[in-house]
């Protein structure tokens, strides 16, 4: 289980809920509910990192919290 910042916020013109990984460039998901852009974002992180390792690109280490509130 990767432990990146997850930024979850409601997009008022795409009317979902969009979930951000900052640390993985162009990493996100969306979904009607909030739960369900936490489980497809999840699934991108896999992707995300697949991809990465099979192009032979560095994975960033997680940092922990990034951004405040």
């Amino acid at each position: 289980m990767y432990r990146y910042e997850i930024i979850i916020y409601w997009s008022e013109e795409d009317e979902a809920f969009i979930a951000e990984v900052p640390e993985l460039p162009g990493c996100m998901a969306d979904s009607k509910t909030y739960e369900e852009a936490v489980n497809n974002v999840k699934v991108v992180i896999e992707e995300w990192i697949e991809t990465a390792k099979s192009l032979g690109r560095e994975i960033p280490q997680p940092k922990g919290k990034l951004a405040f509130a």
